[in-house]
């Protein structure tokens, strides 16, 4: 186990990963990251039930939730709040793309430190701006996180200014995305709307549990084309993941946004009990 992150494959503390797995050749798996507080996986539920939805839409086979279970367990003793990485590839295989005729996939549980609280950023706000980078659309992977996330590193290395937090990502035909790290929301006139994530994107744990809180407390939620003028013209703007949970973005470009009284609505709703 190193200094900064306990790892388990295949339930076994400080194991390797094959040379040949295609998750390390091919980025032929999915992955989840959430917190671990207290011992206990925050929204496990929700993040176990989309793995599984991940795996399925890959065609991967999903470890049983009793073994990732016993790995966060172990985990746990050792990190009892940190940061959670669930990893799925298909397994070791031969060269080339074909797929094993009989995978075994591998399983990695990975802890590491949580991000120091209190978040400065959910106070306030994020600086955002619109990446270079472009998202390719693949209606087949759209919506699963799975390992290539290659687009996401080159747009993440467009910037290195601290005072810039997060990226925005287009698609190649300049519909709004997500962020690099994140999903996004707008607040519009009564309306929380988010991109929908059926041509590229990745569809996160906290960006369906905020649209069905945000429904179950009475506001208008939908998912639709977003443009860039649609954003700038938003009376807010939040982004979300399972660490940073919710934030309010503050500026992008020459656009500002003070801090929305719907923010904290909406953060109150989205860690309520469901």
């Amino acid at each position: 186990m190193s200094l900064d992150r306990a790892v388990l494959v295949n339930g076994l503390p400080d194991a390797c990963v094959s040379p040949s797995d295609r998750g390390f050749t091919l980025g032929d798996g999915v992955f989840r990251t959430l917190r671990l507080e207290a011992g206990k996986p925050v929204w496990w539920e929700e993040h176990f039930a989309k793995l599984m939805a991940d795996c399925q839409q890959l065609d991967l086979v999903c470890p049983s939730r009793a073994e990732w279970e016993q790995d966060i367990a172990w985990l746990s003793v050792r990190w009892p709040d940190a940061v959670l990485r669930l990893t799925v590839t298909r397994g070791p295989g031969p060269r080339g793309y074909r797929l094993p005729e009989a995978p075994y996939p591998t399983r990695i549980a990975t802890a590491s430190p949580l991000p120091e609280l209190p978040d400065p950023l959910a106070e306030s706000g994020v600086t955002l701006r619109v990446c270079d980078l472009r998202l390719g659309r693949q209606p087949r992977l759209a919506g699963a996180k799975h390992l290539n996330r290659l687009e996401n590193v080159l747009a993440r290395a467009e910037w290195d200014d601290p005072a810039i937090d997060e990226g925005l990502l287009l698609d190649e035909a300049g519909w709004v995305v997500s962020g690099v790290m994140s999903n996004l929301f707008l607040w519009h006139e009564g309306v929380l709307s988010t991109p929908r994530l059926y041509r590229c994107g990745v569809s996160g744990v906290t960006r369906a549990r905020l649209m069905r809180r945000a429904l179950a407390i009475g506001l208008t939620v939908r998912e639709t084309d977003l443009t860039l003028d649609s954003l700038l013209q938003a009376e807010a703007v939040f982004l979300t993941n399972s660490l940073i949970r919710l934030r309010f973005v503050a500026k992008l470009g020459e656009r500002h946004w003070p801090r929305a009284g719907i923010y904290d609505v909406l953060r109150e709703a989205l860690c309520g009990d469901d």
